[in-house]
């Protein structure tokens, strides 16, 4: 179940606060690590193998069908769109920045960087992002992430 949607994340995180239930408490008794809990309830599905994330699921009496039809449409719609990636060197020239309240923005140029759909930058070189560095949803059009809010380009890289 690697790359999980971040809504069951989500899900079994609400559920745990519910029951007050602590991350340590729950890591102990699933078999994972408190540290691979806390950020796998931050959103990131990959964090936790698939017999964890079954337990979480059972313990909360939270249905994983549903939730792995709407991680497979997700792949389709990347598949679909040529699983162009972006560049996340912001100093990149396939990446163009712009300011809004004085904070910094880079648009990615998907074509620019990936006109085939491959694992490299065709500018710079450098590793393409085919997700959200933040929430692993799939890429789209734009500077910012649609589902968690996060720009894809850091400033900082």
């Amino acid at each position: 179940m690697t790359n999980l949607n971040p809504e069951i994340c989500i899900k079994i995180k609400d559920a745990r606060r519910a029951r007050g239930i602590s991350q340590s408490v729950l890591a102990r008794e699933v078999g994972c690590k408190q540290s691979a809990l806390s950020m796998f309830e931050q959103g990131d599905g990959r964090k936790l193998n698939d017999e964890v994330i079954a337990k979480l699921a059972e313990k909360f009496g939270i249905s994983l069908t549903e939730e792995k039809k709407i991680e497979i449409e997700s792949e389709i719609k990347l598949v679909g769109e040529a699983g162009k990636g972006f560049c996340p060197n912001p100093h990149c020239p396939s990446n163009k920045g712009y300011s809004i309240d004085g904070r910094s923005y880079y648009r990615p140029e998907r074509e620019l960087c990936d006109p085939v759909g491959g694992k490299f930058c065709a500018v710079c070189g450098e590793v393409l992002e085919k997700r959200c560095p933040n929430c692993n949803s799939p890429v789209h059009d734009g500077a910012v992430c649609s589902y968690c809010g996060e720009a894809y380009v850091s400033s900082a890289g």
